[in-house]
C-alpha cells in the first residue's frame, strides 16, 4: 500500500467503493487521515461497511461539513454529460475533488528515497488502443531483464494499492482518459501517448475534450521524456508542442505504417520490423513477424511504444528483443485461444470500439468474425477498408440486425447469442481461417463487461473442440 500523505487528522470523503475506492480509503487511513465514503450501489456500501469504513450520503450539502477533499472514482461523470449530484455538492460546498492518480502521484516519493541508489520511476500509458497491452509489456520486459516492475492503474491493481517501490523499481501504469483528466498531480517520469481514435465522446464532450485529457499526462506532467504516436494529426501536434528542436530526444516518435526521419529520436514498425533511428542512422532492427503474443499492424505499435520505453529507461536492444518473443499477450486483446485443424481462434474482446477492431481485422487475412453489441457514436464506416478480410460476419447484440445492416458487401448472420455465433462460425470455418471475436462495440447489452464477454467466447471455443 502507498499510504496518502498531507492529509493527517483531516476528514477525506470517498465517492465509489469499487476496487480502486476501498483502496483509497484504505491508503488515506494508513496516512492519517479520518475517511467518510458513499456509493450509489448497495452491495458497494456493504463492501465497505465491512471493512470498517464509516458511510456519508455525500450527495447531501450537508455532508462536506469539515471535509477537506473529495476523491472520486474515475468511472463517475464529473463534468459530462453531467456530474453527479455529489461532485455538484463539493463544488457548492468549496470542497476540491480529486481521485486516486492525484493521491498516488503526491505520496509515491517516500522517505528513505535518499538512500537508494537508483530512485524508483513511474512510466505513465495512455492513449485509445493498446495501452494495456503496451503497459503489460513495459512491465513484461523489465522484469524480464531483471528490474523491479509493479504494475497498476486501468489494468490489475490500483495505484493506492502497489507496494512501497524498491531500489530501482519502475511502476507502470496505465492511465484512461477519465484518470487524467481530472487528476491534480501528474508527474510520470517517461508518459506515453499511443494512439488516439473516438471514444468516450459522451464524456468530455466530443474529440476535442477527449483529446485534452489525454494532453493533461504530458503538458501538467512535465515527463522527462515522452513517447508519442505520430500516426494521427493529434499526436503530430502533441508531439511538436513537447519539443524544442528537431533533435530534442526527450520525445522519442513512433509509428505504425510509416518510416519516421529526422535527427530526433524514431521508432517505427514497416511490413512487420520494428527500427529504431537516433540522429539520423538505424540503431537497432527486429523482426515482430513470428513473435506469438503481438500479431498484427496494431501489435506491433504497443512493440514501438514498449520499445522506446525501454531504451529511454536504458535496456539493450537484445534483452528487449528476448523479451518481446516470449511476451505471452493479454486476455481479450488478440489472445490466441485455440488452434484445430488449420483454424485458429483469436479473442479480442477489448476491440470494443472501431478503430480496434479494425486494426484487429487488419492482422488476419481471412476471418470469420463475430461482431456486434452496443454501438459506439461515429457509425462503423471506418471499418470499410478492413472488410475485405471477412469471409462472414457473426452478429451477436440485442441489435444485432440493425449492426449487421452496417456491414456493406459482407455476408453477416445474425446470431444474437456468442453461442450460437461460435458454433455457426466453427461450423463454416476452412483451413486457414480466424475465428476472431472483435466486436466494435460495447458489451452491456449482453455482459457486465468486455471481460465477460470474451470468458464467453473463450469457454464456447473450448466447449466445441
Amino acid at each position: 500500500m502507498i499510504p496518502v500523505r498531507g492529509h493527517e487528522g483531516q476528514t477525506i470523503a470517498v465517492l465509489g467503493l469499487g476496487r480502486s475506492g476501498r483502496a483509497t480509503a484504505a491508503a488515506l487511513k494508513a496516512g492519517g487521515a479520518d475517511v467518510v465514503a458513499w456509493d450509489d450501489g448497495p452491495s458497494g456500501r456493504e463492501a465497505a461497511e465491512a471493512e470498517g469504513i464509516e458511510l456519508r450520503d455525500l450527495t447531501r450539502a450537508s455532508a462536506y461539513e469539515g471535509v477537506s477533499l473529495l476523491v472520486t472514482s474515475p468511472g463517475i461523470a464529473h463534468l459530462y454529460p453531467a456530474p453527479h449530484a455529489a461532485i455538484q455538492a463539493a463544488w457548492e460546498a468549496g470542497v476540491p475533488v480529486d481521485n486516486d492518480i492525484g493521491l498516488f502521484f503526491r505520496s509515491f516519493a517516500a522517505e528513505g528515497f535518499e538512500e537508494f541508489d537508483t530512485l524508483p520511476r513511474v512510466v505513465a500509458v495512455t492513449g485509445s488502443n493498446g495501452k494495456s497491452t503496451t503497459s503489460a509489456l513495459i512491465h513484461h520486459i523489465l522484469v524480464e531483464n531483471g528490474r523491479p516492475a509493479q504494475l497498476a492503474g486501468n489494468i490489475g491493481r490500483g495505484v493506492l494499492d502497489l507496494d512501497p517501490p524498491q531500489d530501482g523499481e519502475v511502476v507502470v501504469l496505465e492511465l484512461s482518459s477519465y484518470q487524467t483528466e481530472l487528476a491534480r498531480a501528474l508527474t510520470p517520469d517517461v508518459a506515453v501517448l499511443t494512439n488516439l481514435s473516438p471514444d468516450h465522446l459522451d464524456r468530455h464532450a466530443g474529440p476535442g475534450g477527449y483529446f485534452a485529457a489525454k494532453r493533461r499526462l504530458f503538458a501538467e506532467g512535465g515527463p522527462d521524456r515522452a513517447v508519442i504516436g505520430v500516426d494521427e494529426n493529434e499526436g503530430r501536434f502533441l508531439a511538436n508542442q513537447l519539443a524544442t528542436a528537431a533533435a530534442d530526444d526527450r520525445v522519442i516518435a513512433i509509428s505504425s505504417g510509416r518510416k519516421l526521419q529526422g535527427p530526433g529520436w524514431n521508432v517505427f514498425a514497416r511490413k512487420g520490423f520494428l527500427s529504431e533511428w537516433r540522429k539520423g542512422r538505424q540503431v537497432a532492427s527486429v523482426d515482430l513477424r513470428d513473435v506469438p503474443g503481438l500479431p498484427g499492424a496494431h501489435n506491433h505499435q504497443n512493440a514501438c511504444a514498449a520499445w522506446a520505453v525501454a531504451r529511454s529507461l536504458g535496456l539493450g536492444p537484445r534483452g528487449i528483443e528476448a523479451a518481446l518473443r516470449s511476451y505471452p499477450g493479454l486476455p481479450h486483446r488478440s489472445q490466441r485461444v485455440a488452434e484445430k485443424d488449420g483454424v485458429a481462434f483469436v479473442n479480442d474482446s477489448k476491440a470494443t470500439n472501431v478503430d480496434s477492431a479494425a486494426k484487429a481485422l487488419a492482422a488476419f487475412p481471412r476471418i470469420r468474425w463475430i461482431c456486434g453489441g452496443l454501438e459506439k457514436e461515429g457509425g462503423l464506416a471506418s471499418l470499410a477498408p478492413q472488410l475485405s478480410h471477412v469471409a462472414k460476419a457473426y452478429v451477436i447484440g440485442r441489435e444485432a440486425e440493425a449492426f449487421a445492416l452496417k456491414l456493406p458487401g459482407v455476408e453477416a448472420e445474425i446470431c444474437g447469442a456468442m453461442a450460437v455465433a461460435v458454433a455457426r462460425a466453427m461450423e463454416e470455418a476452412e483451413p486457414g481461417d480466424t475465428v476472431l471475436l472483435a466486436p466494435a462495440a460495447a458489451s452491456f447489452d449482453q455482459y457486465d463487461n468486455f471481460e465477460k464477454r470474451g470468458e464467453d467466447f473463450v469457454a464456447e471455443v473450448r466447449a466445441r473442440l
